[in-house]
């Protein structure tokens, strides 16, 4: 196990949802979400999949129908997911993270290398990321008004001034619920989510986290997230790295080209994990 960036043990778990998206009986493809997103994010691509693995996605803490909870760390992400494993008997999985789930698979296969049969790292890179319009994104949400808030599609216009975007609105919006009294409310613990932004822009890897075995970088080539630039720092932590770029797709390829993910995590699953 490679050194950490934090010296304290893992923070207790968390008992994370699971959604089940096929292929009983065959070994496990375990999805991780990115940030402010959840399992169902996954459904699609999940199921495209199954035809080759169990594929289970994730809600991590404080996303999802998983608990709120503190710290927001990648330590403790990547226990509870550890925590999920053993609660299944799973000992070995093959791990694919999106974004702020790519950073928890990373961490997860450098401390427990034995746990991880080969990773799947979508559109992120073990690097420090400054994000500019996530702050702003998470502005919008901390100023937008429940108390009298109608519908998403009026949550998504009242958010406008801060976040251009209209499909990242309307991402933004999939995190309102009503609850039982019929008022919206965050599904996202966004207090804790806002406080963590600082720690999750960070990497989370140490100089001497490595590990060793299958681990396929597949980025978008119309995103800024990953460039041929970092090929170095990865191949010092993942030695065994290989990189796809999927051409006209941005920072989501699974839902941007998905079929092409697809194929690019079909084409890494071939044969029994090692």
């Amino acid at each position: 196990m490679g050194p950490s960036m934090d010296p304290t043990p893992d923070p207790a778990p968390v008992a994370l949802q699971a959604r089940e998206l096929g292929g009983s009986g065959l070994p496990a493809l375990v999805i991780l979400h990115g940030m402010l997103g959840s399992s169902r994010n996954w459904q699609t691509a999940g199921r495209d999949l199954a035809a080759l693995r169990r594929v289970v996605a994730l809600d991590l803490r404080n996303h999802g129908q998983s608990p709120h909870a503190e710290p927001m760390t990648y330590a403790a992400m990547a226990s509870d997911v550890l925590a999920w494993m053993d609660g299944q008997g799973l000992h070995r999985a093959e791990v694919m993270g999106h974004s702020m789930g790519g950073k928890v698979a990373m961490l997860l296969a450098c401390r427990h290398p034995d746990r991880v049969a080969g990773l799947f790292l979508v559109d992120i890179a073990p690097k420090d990321y400054h994000w500019r319009a996530h702050r702003e994104e998470f502005a919008a949400m901390n100023e937008l008004q429940l108390g009298d808030l109608h519908s998403r599609a009026e949550a998504e216009i009242r958010m406008e001034g801060r976040v251009p975007s209209f499909a990242m609105r309307k991402f933004l919006a999939t995190n309102l619920e009503r609850g039982g009294d019929g008022a919206f409310r965050w599904q996202v613990n966004l207090p804790v989510m806002t406080g963590a932004l600082p720690v999750l822009e960070r990497n989370p890897l140490a100089v001497g986290d490595r590990f060793a075995g299958r681990a396929l970088f597949i980025s978008g080539g119309k995103s800024d997230y990953v460039s041929r630039d970092d090929h170095p720092a990865i191949l010092g932590h993942f030695p065994g790295a290989r990189f796809i770029e999927i051409e006209g797709s941005g920072h989501n390829p699974h839902i941007d080209a998905r079929q092409s993910l697809v194929a690019a995590v079909a084409a890494g699953l071939s044969g029994s994990p090692d």
